[in-house]
């Protein structure tokens, strides 16, 4: 079967010779209908120019320049768009992953698994407070919320079988999630543990910075997955909740006046109870308004809300 290795890089000009050069020692004994595809993802070093000298050379080096730097999961999207392969690997371009480590994915991927992710389980050992504690738990919280026990999400090295992706869309900053959205439509997900090398050229683009963003990208996630096709379930819902809470603030308030234990006047719970009230209207509504544009969304572009894995006489 043919291999697909995509490289999404920005700034790497220190590391993309050596790294093509261990892909291809790697898999030039075991896998030899293979192509390496480099998305340039708006480099403003000499990434590209020294990917065009590789290429001219190197007939399985394929290079994808985008305009700007629109991020790792636009360039992984655009590597796997034009991937020709019936497998592909993801790999960073910092020399962090060990491309030794693809043949691992490769045995454990073939005939059992749609996913194999890495796991760079020694990362941050000597950095325990300030990395690797806050990575562990952000790991744990997005394993938790997706119900897909991988240890590493954020790790870029993995391998997938090209029907399990080929109808998924990423946008943002989704391609850690890539996995959980295999899984979620029916996929098998492995993960192995890998090794983890310290960068020597260039900077790392990751920071602390990142854990909000992740945060907000499993949101996403989670509300795609659970109520994309029924919005009014979640909106809906925080709109009874709203209301709920609304009428027991307007409630209490008509008690303590009948009581004369505190007029209406001296009460902020009228106030909370038309706040909730009006909360509760507008969730209700943003609701009614997701149901449009779902069916909206599906029925104009002759969409499906399933993924069909094989048919049988068909």
């Amino acid at each position: 079967m043919k291999l697909s290795v995509v490289i999404p890089l920005n700034n790497e000009a220190g590391n993309i010779r050596q790294l093509i050069q261990e892909i291809e020692d790697a898999l030039s004994q075991g896998n030899p209908d293979f192509e390496i595809i480099a998305v340039d993802d708006g480099s403003i070093d000499e990434s590209y120019s020294i990917l065009q000298e590789i290429s001219q050379s190197d007939k399985l080096v394929r290079i994808i320049r985008l305009r700007a730097n629109y991020g790792q999961t636009a360039a992984l999207s655009a590597g796997i768009d034009h991937a020709s392969g019936d497998i592909i690997v993801s790999i960073d371009g910092d020399l962090e992953n060990d491309p030794k480590d693809i043949p691992r994915l490769l045995e454990t991927l073939n005939g059992k698994y749609d996913v194999v992710s890495g796991w760079r389980k020694d990362r941050w050992s000597k950095q325990l407070l300030s990395r690797k504690i806050p990575s562990v738990a952000a790991n744990w919280i997005i394993a938790k919320v997706t119900g897909i026990p991988l240890h590493d999400f954020g790790c870029t090295l993995k391998a997938y079988r090209r029907e399990a992706i080929v109808s998924t869309q990423l946008y943002g900053n989704m391609h850690r999630y890539l996995p959980a959205l295999v899984a979620l439509n029916g996929g098998k997900i492995a993960e192995i543990p890998i090794s983890c090398r310290p960068r020597i050229h260039g900077k790392s683009k990751y920071g602390l910075s990142r854990t909000f963003t992740v945060m907000l990208d499993l949101i996403v996630l989670r509300y795609i997955h659970k109520y994309m096709n029924k919005p009014m379930y979640f909106f809906g819902g925080l709109g009874l909740i709203s209301f709920f809470f609304g009428c027991l603030s307007g409630l209490l308030a008509v008690i303590l006046k009948i009581l004369q234990i505190r007029d209406f006047i001296k009460t902020p719970l009228l106030l909370f109870a038309s706040l909730f009230l009006i909360i509760g209207i507008q969730l209700v509504v943003f609701g009614a308004l997701g149901e449009i544009l779902m069916r909206t969304y599906y029925e104009v572009q002759d969409k499906k809300f399933y993924v069909i894995k094989e048919t049988v006489g068909l």
